[in-house]
């Protein structure tokens, strides 16, 4: 489901979706941003924010198409999932879990991080041209 909101128009509660550019700069903002969403959801931090910067981090990384950015999107599920997508232009680009080495590196693990600290994660195709990569935590009720 397409979570655009026009311009002008206020997020329905629990809804907060952004469009960002397929930069560092942009990947850092998707971060800076989705901790000013957690803090007036009252909602705890982490591990949320680590999990939208690997999804934006990816997004810029592997999903980047030249003049097009990305998509941040928190949706607040009641009574306690908040799903976190990431919305890019490479729908022909799907991730992939780096496999296990002997000899770890430096980069390729940020989708078992995802793994590990999110309940769900996954993909799915769309919107066209791209994908979006998703995952839920479960969080305590708010207050």
């Amino acid at each position: 489901m397409d979570q655009r909101i026009a311009p002008g128009v206020p997020a329905p509660p629990g809804l907060f979706s952004v469009p960002l550019s397929a930069t560092r700069r942009g990947a850092r903002l998707a971060r800076l941003l989705a901790t000013e969403q957690l803090r007036s959801w009252e909602l705890p931090l982490d591990p949320a924010r680590l999990v939208v910067a690997e999804l934006a981090a990816n997004a810029v990384l592997h999903g980047r198409v030249a003049g097009r950015g990305f998509r941040l999107t928190l949706r607040l599920d009641p009574p306690s999932v908040l799903r976190i997508e990431v919305a890019d232009t490479r729908g022909d680009r799907l991730p992939v879990p780096a496999p296990p080495v002997e000899e770890p590196g430096e980069s390729g693990y940020g989708l078992l991080m995802v793994g590990e600290l999110a309940d769900r994660w996954g993909v799915r195709c769309g919107p066209v041209p791209g994908k979006t990569v998703w995952a839920e935590l479960d969080v305590p009720p708010r207050r």
